[in-house]
């Protein structure tokens, strides 16, 4: 087991059985890497819940439960929400791992120098997912909910539904989280031919209304939160051009490259 969770190098040939092995071997050490953490996210699910509830200390006074808590309806929505709450908490957590085993795995199909393109747009991955929850949790989910609920607030009687608050919580930070990996696309992009840093500079505006399209489809709907969203998304993709013309290939590289199969 441990030594088919090693990467396989590029010129190992493995059958169809051994790929399958080692498929099954990775999919086994993600399975338990994600128990342990939910089992810790379990343990702690008090602690999470706190975490989670803080945003609604600035709706306090508009929702039916005093205490700024979200309200349960059902005999096992309490134990429900909480494993749920549970495991998108032990995700975020064995997310690291769980990249490790995926890149582990497709890795040897990479030639040397595709893999040196390939392991820093990995290694990226997840410091970009996490930069994305943290900007959601503090910078765009308070602002969105104070929102939201306030909308026509004296026309309501709020009571906040739990499954529903938390579903909410946990669909926005991934999609923010995910929204932040546009660099890793970009980059790839580029160092794979695809597109050239001055093609992303030509088509910077159409950029940015891809941006806004992507942020509109977010559940945080208002159109201060979508502001907040795009900004650090529309920097992200100015940040991925200057990347790409450090580490991508220009026009003129493409263009050889082009000729080069042509001419062979």
């Amino acid at each position: 087991m441990a030594k088919r969770l090693k990467p396989i190098s590029h010129e190992d040939r493995l059958s169809l059985v051994e790929h399958l092995d080692e498929l099954r071997s990775r999919i086994i050490f993600s399975a338990v890497a994600f128990g342990v953490a939910f089992a810790l996210c379990f343990w702690q699910n008090e602690l999470i819940l706190e975490i989670v509830n803080r945003p609604l200390e600035s709706v306090d006074e508009i929702l039916l439960d005093p205490g700024g808590k979200p309200v349960s309806l059902g005999v096992t929505e309490q134990f429900t929400t909480t494993f749920m709450v549970s495991a998108y908490a032990a995700v975020l957590l064995a997310l690291p791992v769980l990249l490790y085993q995926a890149y582990a795995f497709i890795l040897p199909a990479f030639s040397p120098g595709e893999r040196k393109v390939a392991l820093p747009l990995l290694l990226m991955v997840p410091v970009l997912f996490v930069s994305g929850v943290l900007f959601g949790y503090f910078i765009v989910l308070e602002p969105a909910i104070d929102f939201l609920l306030n909308f026509n607030a004296e026309e309501f009687t709020t009571a906040l539904r739990a499954r529903d608050y938390y579903g909410f919580v946990g669909l926005a930070l991934i999609s923010l989280g995910l929204l932040f990996q546009v660099p890793v696309g970009i980059l790839g992009a580029t160092r794979l031919g695809i597109v050239t840093p001055e093609q992303l500079q030509k088509n910077r505006r159409y950029a940015i209304l891809a941006i806004a399209v992507l942020a509109a489809l977010l559940p945080t709907i208002d159109p201060v939160t979508l502001l907040l969203e795009m900004i650090p998304l529309v920097i992200l993709y100015e940040a991925s051009i200057l990347l790409a013309k450090a580490f991508g290939r220009r026009d003129e590289e493409v263009s050889d490259q082009l000729a080069s199969a042509e001419s062979s």
